[in-house]
């Protein structure tokens, strides 16, 4: 029952101490294509005397158990050396059908192949742990966030990967390696998408070796890393990717003018930009100008444009209005006459921090004022126009 496609595509199944259900699930494979790859990542049960039953399968033997997250890193070493393509990985343990392969090939066939796909669970349906469900939903959450693509399901085992697209190095070796795989594929490009797959959990055989507290602690530490790179460069990244692809006259009809957001949101999304490009707290202006246009319901790109305020050529510039302000409130200030050097801001430093914070509180109010006059001055000349 082999399923045609234009890609060269296997199987990878990564397994540890479940011989209760691995013949199942390699017989169940094994009727859609004979490149199967089979991970054995130390298991220490009748795995070994198992795989000695399929002579075809390729088999990568870990003489300890290593973690999924290598398991499968090995597993797509392996499927590219051999010249495949796509591989799509199968969990031993019994809760997915093999006769959902087609579902996968059959949406690869229809795409141009820059994709990675993710079976989706019916979350819903009866037998589903709670715990599943709801580390399914925080998972969900997370990776929307890092990288602005919402899907059902993005902890299920029963994917297609991309293997050449997908990143040669990782963080993590363990129950992680997944989210941090579909979140770095999708910052580099790849279309991630799920697909509808069936699954059971009610079985006596079936053996998870998920651990809740230490593998949920792993995913956190996991997510908090990811939401650091995502704030501080992916999103400033994808941000000035779209720049070069459209200048700043173009951004600023476009994103500012043309915005569905009110003259007041655009006004108030400036000052916020301009504030955090300029306020003291460098390393987390790009977190907090995004983080706090969330929570206040600003247009995210306005603000994060205009905390570019603080681009290298113009730091110097702020570096020295701000110890200008600042000789206004502190004693025995920097002056203008001496030389601005790193040391002297080292030394004067308590006047730059205070000199910095209520230079951007004024140029916010500035910035927030003066663009709420251009901007309505701009909509009643369209409006005059149209009339």
């Amino acid at each position: 029952m082999r399923v045609p496609s234009t890609y060269k595509w296997c199987v990878i199944i990564p397994t540890y101490n479940n011989h209760l259900t691995l013949a199942r699930v390699i017989s169940g494979v094994l009727k859609y294509t004979e490149a199967v790859i089979v991970v054995n990542d130390g298991s220490t049960d009748h795995t070994a005397e198992i795989l000695e039953e399929f002579p075809g399968l390729t088999v990568l033997q870990h003489p300890r158990n290593l973690g999924k997250g290598t398991a499968l890193k090995n597993g797509f070493r392996r499927a590219l050396e051999m010249g495949y393509d796509f591989a799509i990985t199968i969990d031993s343990d019994g809760q997915h059908f093999p006769d959902d392969i087609p579902v996968f090939i059959e949406r690869l066939n229809a795409s141009d192949g820059n994709i990675l796909l993710i079976g989706e669970r019916n979350m819903a349906q009866e037998g589903v742990p709670r715990k599943s469900s709801f580390g399914n939903a925080f998972s969900n959450f997370w990776f929307w966030f890092e990288t602005g693509v919402k899907l059902g399901d993005t902890q299920s085992g029963f994917r297609l990967y991309p293997l050449s697209r997908m990143p040669q190095r990782y963080f993590t070796p363990k129950f992680e390696f997944e989210i941090e795989s579909i979140v770095r594929a999708a910052w580099k490009g790849v279309n991630v998408e799920n697909v509808p797959v069936r699954v059971h959990y009610e079985q006596k055989d079936r053996v998870s070796h998920f651990r809740p507290f230490r593998d949920f602690t792993r995913i956190s530490i996991l997510n908090t890393v990811l939401v650091l790179i995502t704030l501080l460069y992916i999103k400033p990244r994808n941000f000035f990717r779209s720049l070069k692809k459209k200048d700043i006259r173009q951004f600023l009809k476009e994103e500012v003018l043309e915005s569905n957001d009110s003259d007041q949101v655009k006004a108030f999304s400036m000052a916020l930009g301009v504030f955090w490009g300029i306020v003291p707290l460098w390393g987390f202006q790009t977190a907090g100008v995004l983080g706090s246009a969330y929570v206040l319901r600003l247009n995210k790109l306005i603000a994060f444009a205009f905390s570019n305020v603080s681009l290298p050529p113009l730091i110097p510039l702020i570096i020295f209005a701000s110890l200008k302000v600042g000789s206004l409130f502190v004693a025995s200030p920097w002056l203008p006459d001496e030389p601005l050097t790193f040391e002297l801001v080292q030394h004067h430093l308590f006047q730059y921090l205070v000199g910095a914070s209520v230079l951007a509180v004024v140029m916010a109010a500035l910035t927030g004022l003066s663009g709420y006059g251009l901007l309505t001055f701009f909509s009643r000349t369209k409006t005059a126009l149209n009339a």
